[in-house]
C-alpha cells in the first residue's frame, strides 16, 4: 500500500514562481510514488477573507492553478476543505485533548501578539478564535486522511509538527488511533526585492501572468553592483537560483560557467529567465483560462474528489469516534 501525501493550499490569489517552487513542483512530482491528496482550504481562509463572492472566486482560482500545472484528477484526489464535514468534527475532538501552550506558541498567533504590543494594544486585540485556532483544524486536514507526509515549505513545517504533537497527545490518551506525519519540506525562493517572495511583501512574479508583465517584474529581481566583466558565485546568486529551475539544462550550464569565469551581466541573465518563464508557463496559462471559463467542470471536479475523501475520512472518523466513546 502506498503512504499517503497531503497538501493544502488557502485560496489567496493566482500562484507565483515562490509558490511554484516551494509548493505546487514538489507536491506534484510526489503523485507517482504516494496516494496523493490535494485540498482547498476554503475554512482557513476565513480568517481572513470577509467576502463571500471573493472566497468562492479564489477558491476556483486555487483549483484551476492545480489542473493547469498538471494535476489529474483520475489519479489523484482534489477536493475543498468545506465540502468534507468529517474534518469539522474531527477538529473539535481534537481540541480536546490540545494543550492551550501549544497554541500559545504558533508563529501566526505569536507574530499578531508581537505586533499588537509593539503597537502598544492589549495582546490580543483583534484577534480571532479561528486564528488561534488555526493549528487544530490544520491537524484535522492532515490527520483525516491519514497522511504520512505533508510537503510545506520551510515557514510552515510548524504547522505539521503541530499536527504531531496533537496526534500523539491523543495516541496517548486512547490507544495507538491516529497517523503520524511528517513535514517534507521545501526551500524559500527570494522576490524580486531579495526578500521571501510572498504576495504579502509584494514581490511576486505570477505565473500567469502575460509575458510583459512578467517581464517587468523579472526586472526588477534586486541583484549587486558587479560588472558583466566580474566573476560571480552562481551557488549564492539569487537571480541564477530561479534561473536554473526554469532555463534549459545547456543554457543554465553556460549561464552558471560565465557567472564563474565572468562575462554575463544581470540583465542578459534577466531576459533569459523571461523567456524561460514564458515557455514554461505558456500552456498551463491557457489551461488556466479555460478552466475559469467553465465553474460547472471545476465544480464537478471537486464534488468528485469531495466523494472519494469523504470515503476516506468516514474511515478515520469512525476510529476516533470509537476510541473517545462516541
Amino acid at each position: 500500500m502506498k503512504r499517503v501525501a497531503l497538501t493544502g493550499i488557502k485560496p489567496s490569489g493566482t500562484p507565483h514562481v515562490g509558490n511554484y517552487l516551494g509548493m505546487y513542483k514538489p507536491a506534484l512530482d510526489l503523485t507517482g510514488e504516494y496516494d496523493a491528496y490535494y485540498f482547498i482550504a476554503d475554512e482557513h481562509a476565513l480568517t481572513s477573507v470577509r467576502d463571500p463572492n471573493e472566497l468562492r472566486q479564489l477558491s476556483y482560482e486555487a483549483a484551476a492553478s492545480w489542473l493547469a500545472l498538471g494535476l489529474d484528477p483520475e489519479k489523484v484526489l482534489i477536493y475543498r476543505q468545506s465540502d468534507i464535514p468529517e474534518i469539522f468534527e474531527l477538529a473539535w475532538i481534537l481540541s480536546c485533548v490540545t494543550p492551550k501552550g501549544l497554541l500559545n506558541r504558533a508563529h501566526a498567533y505569536k507574530a499578531a501578539v508581537d505586533e499588537n504590543e509593539a503597537a502598544g494594544r492589549p495582546p490580543d486585540d483583534g484577534l480571532s478564535m479561528g486564528l488561534y485556532n488555526y493549528p487544530v483544524l490544520m491537524a484535522a486536514d492532515i490527520l483525516i486522511v491519514d497522511a504520512n507526509v505533508v510537503p510545506v515549505g520551510v515557514d510552515q513545517k510548524q504547522h505539521v509538527e503541530i499536527a504531531r504533537d496533537i496526534a500523539e497527545a491523543f495516541n496517548r490518551a486512547y490507544g495507538d488511533v491516529l497517523v503520524l506525519p511528517e513535514p517534507m519540506t521545501f526551500s524559500i525562493v527570494a522576490g524580486p526585492d531579495g526578500r521571501k517572495m510572498s504576495k504579502s511583501y509584494g514581490n511576486v512574479i505570477p505565473i500567469f501572468a502575460e509575458p510583459a508583465e512578467q517581464r517587468k517584474l523579472v526586472m526588477r529581481i534586486v541583484t549587486d553592483s558587479r560588472r558583466p566583466e566580474d566573476p560571480k558565485d552562481p551557488s549564492t546568486d539569487a537571480l541564477f537560483k530561479i534561473f536554473e529551475y526554469f532555463g534549459g539544462s545547456s543554457d543554465v550550464e553556460d549561464v552558471r560557467e560565465r557567472y564563474r569565469a565572468g562575462g554575463i551581466g544581470y540583465g542578459e541573465v534577466k531576459e533569459k529567465l523571461a523567456s524561460a518563464l514564458h515557455e514554461r508557463f505558456a500552456e498551463p496559462r491557457t489551461r488556466y483560462d479555460e478552466l475559469m471559463s467553465d465553474r460547472a467542470r471545476l465544480d464537478e471536479i471537486l464534488a468528485d474528489g469531495a466523494r472519494r475523501a469523504r470515503g476516506v475520512a468516514a474511515v478515520t472518523l469512525g476510529r476516533v469516534r470509537r476510541a473517545v466513546g462516541l
